[in-house]
């Protein structure tokens, strides 16, 4: 029993160590330790916990940790899994904060062809999370044209539209309202009532 928590704490600690680039960039890798090769969570799971991880304040990895932790072994496993996530970075960023300045990293030739060369990396890891949620949402070159509106409207910048939590709620409305009436369809051709 004990061993899950030093599973996640251990998975969750590779994650944070080797990745770049913020939350989403964690996120296919995330899906490949938590998925594929623990089978904590199935794929669809994953993509559910992963839409509430998004809606809650915070950062995107230590949410899905949290998330993940909380499922598999409620308070102590959320636990285990956000400390395995946030100490990492913690660790990385006190030892620069200790032994680099901001002007040694600046001005440090081969710390700037690191990041240059960490960037594309960090992009790609990004890219892929989007096309596995894309597809594990049932999104098809049909309806592609609501997400590509709204990152769209987002990235416009204008003040009315701009706001993403705004796509958030109404998303989330348009989505229960879509599903009631497909639910009243069903219940209603499948009991049409007294001939």
């Amino acid at each position: 029993m004990k061993r899950i928590y030093w599973d996640l704490f251990v998975t969750f600690f590779k994650i944070g160590l080797f990745t770049f680039g913020g939350g989403w960039a964690m996120i296919s890798i995330m899906e490949r330790e938590i998925v594929d090769r623990h089978s904590w969570l199935e794929r669809d799971e994953f993509l559910d916990l992963l839409a509430v991880a998004q809606s809650m304040p915070g950062i995107l990895a230590v949410n899905i940790s949290t998330v993940v932790g909380d499922r598999l072994r409620g308070l102590p496993g959320s636990v285990a899994a956000s400390l395995g996530t946030i100490l990492p970075s913690f660790v990385i960023i006190l030892c620069i904060a200790i032994f680099l300045t901001p002007d040694a990293i600046k001005n440090n030739a081969v710390l700037s062809r690191i990041f240059k060369g960490i960037r594309p990396a960090v992009v790609a890891l990004i890219i892929a999370p989007v096309l596995t949620t894309a597809r594990a949402a049932g999104i098809t070159w049909k309806t592609v044209a609501i997400p590509a509106a709204v990152a769209l409207l987002i990235y416009s910048g204008l003040p009315v539209v701009s706001n993403p939590i705004i796509y958030i709620v109404l998303g989330g409305v348009c989505g229960w309202l879509w599903h009631t009436h497909r639910l009243l369809h069903s219940d209603n051709t499948e009991n049409p009532g007294p001939a």
